[in-house]
């Protein structure tokens, strides 16, 4: 019997590439044969994560449009046309019975390529707001998988199936008390705490908000655990010795908890009684079925100002709160501190959070890819 073959595409952050992974990992449940090969861009992410994870990957010299200055994209037109002849070789050779594209634009050229060969094609789109490169592809795909409601707005709705993001498993399945993921942070069990994520590469409004507040921190008496990216570490610490050293007897050490980028995600989670972050659609997955207290701060950055909308479907329902990028500074501590504190508050937004969960996205998604195989 012929193995299955599956082409999964897209990447470029780890909102994009966890689904990615999750979804195969349920498809290699399923069918424990299946010949799973992912298409990335070369240089992002998901060239070292999902290797990481056992899968084969091929990268696309694809990169993304610059929206602000035009002239940049003479370049990127040329990456994209080798991206996409690159594409047409990758299906000739592989033959995939399915692709399925997670968003980014490294999912365009192979999904272009897999259905101009005949190949049935799968979109899973995260956001509220369906993004160009998905909107494009929308048309010859066979089945688009989403996690908001009244997406036929952007899709045709016969094709759209409602399946939420798939989340990291072990995010899942891990039974760690909140006790043990206090003790691995050395935080204290009997005070309150905020993790604070600005997404695997950081968020500059978000850690220059916390640098700028390092007073209020100390003075709280709550607890923060604060993963500031890669790109921002060396400054915040920076900031947390300089800080420590000129205020005498500070207590700061022993209420931050700086790093650079967390690993074991499933104990932060844990210990965090209220979560403040970036709106990238599978955090807001994450923290739906964890049912944790969220305050949203949208990048301003990204396309069509999707994380706005991603947040605003959650305040609009009482299941989150959202603090505008440009208003951080002076809003998002005092709002974060002042909403700890609130019993009824945090377990409003947690209830509320939860109703928005969509459980086994991975499981119902890698059913559908199996469907297209066997039609």
């Amino acid at each position: 019997m012929k193995r299955i073959k599956i082409i999964i595409s897209g990447g470029g952050t780890g909102g994009h590439i966890f689904p990615a992974i999750s979804i195969a990992n349920a498809i290699r449940e399923m069918v424990p044969d299946a010949e799973i090969l992912f298409v990335g861009a070369e240089g992002r992410m998901e060239m070292q994560r999902v290797p990481d994870a056992g899968y084969e990957i091929i990268g696309l010299p694809v990169a993304g449009f610059d929206r602000k200055n035009l002239f940049k994209n003479i370049p990127v037109v040329y990456k994209l046309i080798k991206s996409q002849l690159k594409a047409r070789r990758i299906i000739k050779q592989f033959k995939p019975d399915v692709a399925v594209g997670v968003g980014g634009y490294a999912s365009g050229p192979i999904l272009k390529a897999a259905g101009m060969a005949g190949v049935p094609t799968l979109i899973q789109e995260q956001n509220s707001y369906a993004g160009v490169t998905n909107k494009l592809l929308a048309k010859k795909a066979i089945k688009i998988c989403v996690a908001y409601q009244e997406m036929d707005k952007f899709f045709a709705k016969e094709k759209i199936i409602l399946t939420g993001n798939p989340v990291r498993q072990d995010l899942v399945t891990s039974n760690i008390t909140r006790e043990e993921a206090l003790s691995k942070f050395k935080l204290q069990l009997e005070k309150k705490t905020i993790l604070i994520l600005g997404g695997s590469l950081g968020a500059r409004t978000i850690n220059q908000c916390v640098m700028s507040h390092l007073d209020d921190i100390r003075n709280s008496g709550v607890q923060f655990i604060w993963q500031t990216g890669k790109i921002y570490y060396d400054q915040a610490m920076e900031a947390v010795s300089t800080y420590v050293s000129n205020s005498q007897l500070s207590a700061l050490n022993s209420q931050l908890v700086v790093t650079d980028f967390i690993k074991d995600m499933a104990s932060a989670y844990k210990a965090a009684d209220l979560i403040i972050s970036r709106a990238g659609a599978g955090s807001i997955s994450e923290f739906s079925i964890l049912e944790k207290a969220v305050i949203l701060v949208p990048s301003p950055n990204v396309a069509e100002d999707h994380q706005t909308k991603n947040a605003m479907a959650l305040v609009n329902k009482g299941a989150a709160i959202l603090v505008k990028d440009a208003e951080a500074n002076e809003k998002l501590i005092s709002t974060a501190l002042q909403t700890i504190t609130d019993e009824e508050a945090l377990k409003s937004l947690s209830i509320n959070i939860s109703k928005m969960a969509l459980p086994n996205s991975a499981n119902i998604i890698a059913k559908e890819v199996l469907k297209l195989v066997e039609s």
